[in-house]
């Protein structure tokens, strides 16, 4: 009985700290694409300071980035399958747009922070409107790629404190 009692505190352990991190359309481009307003830092090296971050934490990041819709609703689908307990998005211009993302993070209840690197209340009238802020457990914007970090800090702070058998 105590043997088993110990492989579910293990896998609960496990989905706690699992963290993923999705990357919307474009960003694939970080440091390229308008760097005045995205910053200088390359995906690759938000994504090893994300990782590098959370191994020092005792924790997994698994990172994606997509430019097509589907394959993020795909990913955050399993996403709940594998357990992952919590989510860091940058839905890019999906923030706007994408009902379906909505739908698929509504559909999976992990929680998440909404992240973007510029700030979205002080650019286009079309940008200010978000189809995940009141689904988020936050929102950090106009942060650059400290954003990301502030997030990943966060769902650390959060999977640390979650109850565990």
């Amino acid at each position: 009985m105590r043997r088993t009692s110990v492989k579910k505190r293990r896998k609960t352990d496990r989905v706690t700290r699992r963290i993923l991190v999705l990357h919307g359309p474009n960003l694939n481009l970080l440091g390229s694409r308008e760097p005045d307003i995205y910053g200088r830092a390359t995906l690759e090296d938000v994504n090893r300071r994300l990782t590098a971050a959370a191994a020092a934490a005792g924790a997994e990041v698994q990172c994606f980035q997509s430019n097509h819709e589907g394959e993020l609703v795909d990913r955050i689908q399993q996403a709940g399958r594998e357990g992952v307990g919590f989510i860091v998005f940058n839905p890019a211009a999906y923030t706007h747009t994408s009902v379906a993302l909505r739908d698929a993070l509504a559909a999976v209840r992990i929680p998440f922070i909404e992240v973007h690197l510029s700030n979205i209340h002080a650019r286009e009238p079309f940008r200010r409107r978000s189809y995940f802020s009141d689904l988020a457990a936050g929102t950090i914007c106009g942060l650059g790629t400290q954003g990301y970090e502030l997030a990943l800090a966060y769902a650390l702070v959060r999977a640390a404190s979650e109850p565990r058998d």
